[in-house]
């Protein structure tokens, strides 16, 4: 312990006094000296009428917030030269927003849009411009420029939480770091890059299959679930409130730098070591990404153009590095710091748009505090088999398995079955409750596993899917996503039961906006009704999906499972 410390103490920047300096006038002439005094003048003077402008030019340039200072800085460089397009000086607006509130706002809020962003990955550029894309009308075009400066993803953990565990800076992996053993925080990523990042480390190590994750990332993602920080800040919080437990975590290294300076003084037991993983890391790339719209006043565009040349300068550049900023080639200009390491880590891709697309999915249904009634067909068609061998009872069963796996404690959850009639094998309750003393998730995980044995008569869609939706409107719950799954092979054939006409009058008269309860209809093989199931779903605001093969089934499960109506979240 008593070495690493004396390590950080190395590893600090000393400071050196500087030698006082001899006034230059003292060793001049006095006529020299007014010689002298009357061209700086002259001088000055020509250089403002170069650069002479009146009125405001609004720039607005929004900035990941770690970068704000630098940016800042430049800017006021930038307006005391009286930079000017058109005769009018360029005010600029330096905004600090994280990446993913700025990608929420930018197709519904172009009233006052950024003409310059400086996320922190590419990947906010690109998921902004399909987000852009699939809004109708005018939305902001966005143009991704060259990266500023780069960052890589490390572990982050106290001084002496890392002695603990006896990990070097280099001896750490991506996987060890999801060994139940050791203490790991991550940010959320549903709003912070770094949680996000991490993430698309995850799904790197398990990669989803046909949509689906497999049973090692769902793993690490339940692991997670219950140890997210709102964002960086509070981790670096909790690792200097309690240095020897607080968790490890991943963020940037250039937070450590920043982090360590900040916290620098006698007693270093706040100071924070950043990890290198073996594997490598992902690059944390802060490209300029220019925000074009039809609003934005004459001279935008020259006046972002400047800017951002000035944000390429070598006094800006010197300032990224002064702040912790590796050059956008992953190269450390900066002395050594303590904390962190000068040479370049390797490299892993970024994660793609899919990736993340596939992992956030996950993490809305492990976090998704549902109410589930899951309905699923026993016809005796439901014994026939699908294209990988198994029947279509046995990839129902192990994809309601699977989707309980994923799910809290908190979601409540019921099984039914329906063949000739419908039949209640497990009650809605909470996964992590008790029915008639026995535990809920246990339960379920019985009555699944007894499904195949169960594969007789004919199928008695109408009336199950009617039934199912008026327990669910009956015990609506407003704090949780109220859905019923309804699982087929086939179409309604029971005589004498309900209609199509009254089944779907009988619907609309029990909908209601305001309490949504939605149908997610999964037609199993090809001879599923999609017809029906996709009218049951308009009508209340859900959805229907086909699933020819098991693997096609595991994916749309997983899709329905993380759907959310619109007045339970952002849509």
């Amino acid at each position: 312990m008593e070495g690493l410390r004396r390590w950080f103490d190395a590893m600090r920047p000393h400071r050196h006094a500087r030698a006082s300096r001899r006034r230059l006038t003292h060793f001049l002439p006095p006529v020299l000296v007014a010689l002298l005094a009357v061209t700086a003048v002259v001088a000055a003077n020509a250089t403002n009428a170069a650069h002479t402008c009146g009125g405001e030019l609004p720039l607005r340039v929004t900035v990941t917030p770690a970068m704000q200072q630098v940016v800042r800085q430049v800017a006021n460089g930038f307006e005391q030269d009286r930079s000017g397009v058109n005769g009018l000086c360029v005010k600029v607006q330096v905004v600090a927003e994280q990446a993913a509130d700025v990608v929420a706002e930018l197709p519904t809020k172009p009233i006052d849009p950024p003409a310059l962003w400086i996320p922190d990955s590419s990947l906010w550029a690109s998921t902004a411009a399909q987000k852009d894309a699939a809004v109708p009308g005018v939305t902001p075009k966005i143009v991704p420029h060259a990266s500023l400066a780069t960052s890589p993803l490390v572990v982050v953990g106290g001084m002496d939480e890392v002695a603990k565990l006896g990990w070097s800076q280099s001896s750490v992996s991506w996987q060890r770091l999801v060994d139940p053993g050791v203490p790991v925080d991550i940010a959320d990523p549903l709003t912070n890059t770094e949680g996000l990042a991490t993430l698309g480390l995850a799904e790197g190590m398990a990669p989803a299959q046909n949509g689906a994750p497999p049973p090692e990332l769902i793993a690490t993602l339940l692991r997670l679930r219950d140890a997210t920080q709102p964002n960086i800040a509070t981790c670096y919080q909790l690792m200097a409130k309690n240095p020897q437990t607080a968790p490890l975590f991943t963020a940037t290294e250039q937070s450590v730098i920043a982090h360590n300076t900040d916290s620098s003084g006698p007693n270093s037991s706040g100071q924070a070591v950043a990890l290198y993983p073996n594997e490598g890391s992902v690059l944390f790339d802060y490209p300029v990404v220019r925000v074009l719209t039809n609003e934005e006043p004459a001279g935008t565009d020259a006046a972002a153009a400047a800017f951002e040349s000035r944000l390429r300068s070598a006094g800006a550049a010197k300032s990224l590095s002064d702040a912790g900023f590796r050059e956008p080639g992953g190269r450390a200009a900066w002395a050594m710091r303590a904390g962190v390491r000068m040479d370049t880590p390797n490299r892993l891709p970024a994660p793609t748009s899919d990736q993340v697309t596939t992992v956030l999915r996950a993490w809305d249904v492990i976090h998704l505090d549902g109410r589930t009634l899951a309905v699923i067909d026993t016809s005796g068609s439901m014994a026939e088999p699908m294209p990988d061998g198994q029947s279509r009872i046995e990839v129902a069963r192990d994809g309601a398995l699977a989707g309980m796996s994923l799910m809290p404690d908190t979601t409540a959850v019921g099984l039914w079955t329906f063949a000739d009639q419908w039949s209640e094998l497990v009650p809605l309750g909470p996964l992590g409750g008790q029915t008639n003393g026995a535990p809920q998730r246990q339960l379920l995980q019985q009555a699944a596993m007894s499904l195949p044995g169960k594969v007789k008569g004919s199928t008695a869609l109408y009336d199950a899917a009617l039934q199912a939706y008026t327990v669910l409107r009956n015990g609506y719950d407003a704090s949780k996503v109220n859905s019923e799954v309804l699982i087929t092979d086939g179409k309604n054939e029971t005589p004498g039961g309900l209609d199509l006409t009254g089944l779907l009058t009988a619907l609309r008269a029990e909908v209601d906006p305001t309490r949504p309860i939605q149908i997610i209809g999964i037609g199993l093989g090809p001879d599923a009704d999609m017809d029906v199931l996709q009218q049951l779903a308009a009508t209340t605001g859900g959805k229907a999906y086909q699933a020819l093969n098991g693997a096609d089934f595991r994916s749309v499960l997983f899709d329905a499972l993380s759907r959310r109506p619109c007045a339970t979240s952002n849509c």
